[in-house]
């Protein structure tokens, strides 16, 4: 048995402690180690790293982890800890990747890699130049139901498809009478909060992956609800966007159009949802069920308020079948990083992918600002 050794920076958060370390790492560790060609099997052998050495001690003991440090530079001193994660809050990602990378660690983060384009990139050169492997999370791809969506595109059900429309988001209490359900940084500007910096990142490796590069965008955001309150319950003002409305133009044609939002009440079958059109089927997907119709059983449908609709559609939509039950999204994209670090094995989710998405993210609040139409150029780091 082999061990590597992962600084885990900033999993002490909602998503850092439940799909990083509880649903990945740990699960990892639980299955006896990840098996490699050959019969070898890797071990992750985690140190959690953070501010508050309450909740990392508190974290270790539940995980059954032996270490834990405040210390992040004796961290990356230690030359078998190869790998380190970074799942810190966006304004504090790039100082511990930039040291990570001088200490020559492999580096495997969480999304927006910056607080900008500038910052994204130049992280994405920094790991180039050192010659350490490098990735981001994208999770969303390896979901259940976009790997349907994406089997469907790969065996051309949809013929030509036409368009994308996306909807994202839930009522996120606004902290008065209920708890919300996130932490309030994400509506404070200043603390690096917003939809449009949050989730734009995520459509653009959804859209680039399965569909076509984005070529242009329009986008519109919204403060809804100006006032919140935090987790002690002091009310603030919330400077950030919870609304985002965006129409993306694809390389090869196709209109994509997603509604982000943590201002609305939910009536679809999953907290996130896409339908494509084709011109021979159409599907629609969520984070783990797909449905399709297809031209010969599409309905004729006609326009007459007058009368009651015959049609019951959705009843008329027919599942895409779950042939092999995939496993954690998280700990997929996971295994694929550690497979990519000691195999040499391929992994295209690099820093230059997660600066584009905080690219488009830049662009959509330009586009905002501007209330325009905004080009997205192509991105190197050469």
């Amino acid at each position: 048995m082999r061990k590597i050794g992962i600084i885990m920076n900033g999993v002490t958060g909602r998503m850092g402690t439940y799909q990083h370390l509880e649903r990945s790492i740990v699960a990892i560790r639980k299955q006896g180690g990840l098996r490699l060609p050959g019969g070898e099997v890797l071990m992750p052998d985690p140190i959690l790293v953070g501010r508050n050495e309450h909740k990392l001690r508190a974290l270790a003991q539940k995980y059954g982890i032996d270490r834990w440090s405040t210390d992040l530079d004796a961290c990356l001193a230690n030359p078998e800890d190869e790998i380190y994660f970074d799942a810190q809050t966006t304004l504090r990602r790039a100082d511990g990747v930039r040291a990570a990378v001088a200490a020559g660690k492999h580096i495997y983060c969480e999304k927006p890699t910056g607080v900008n384009l500038a910052e994204a990139v130049e992280l994405a050169r920094l790991a180039q130049a050192k010659g350490v492997k490098h990735g981001v999370v994208q999770d969303k791809l390896f979901l259940p139901g976009l790997l349907k969506l994406q089997q469907l595109v790969e065996t051309g059900f949809f013929g030509r498809t036409l368009a994308v429309r996306g909807e994202f988001g839930y009522w996120v209490f606004e902290g008065d009478y209920e708890p919300a359900q996130r932490p309030s940084w994400n509506y404070r500007k200043e603390d690096g909060g917003g939809i449009i910096v949050d989730m734009l990142c995520h459509w653009r490796y959804v859209l680039s992956n399965i569909f076509g590069d984005v070529k242009a965008l329009s986008c519109y955001g919204a403060t809804h609800i100006p006032q919140r309150f935090d987790e002690s319950q002091h009310a603030y003002d919330a400077t950030s966007d919870d609304a985002a409305y965006t129409t993306f133009q694809l390389d090869n044609g196709i209109v994509a159009h997603i509604n982000s939002s943590w201002c609305v009440r939910v009536d679809r079958d999953e907290l996130f949802q896409l339908q494509v059109d084709g011109t021979e089927g159409s599907a629609v997907a969520g984070l783990r069920n797909c449905k399709v119709q297809h031209r010969a059983n599409t309905p004729k449908a006609v326009w007459n308020p007058d009368v009651p609709d015959p049609n019951c559609y959705r009843e008329q939509w027919m599942d895409v079948p779950t042939r092999h039950e995939p496993d954690n999204a998280f700990k997929v994209q996971w295994e694929m990083f550690l497979r990519h670090v000691v195999l040499d094995a391929p992994f295209k989710f690099d820093l230059l992918e997660g600066a584009k998405g905080v690219q488009l993210a830049e662009l959509g609040l330009q586009s905002w600002a501007e209330r325009r139409w905004v080009d997205v150029p192509a991105l190197s780091i050469d």
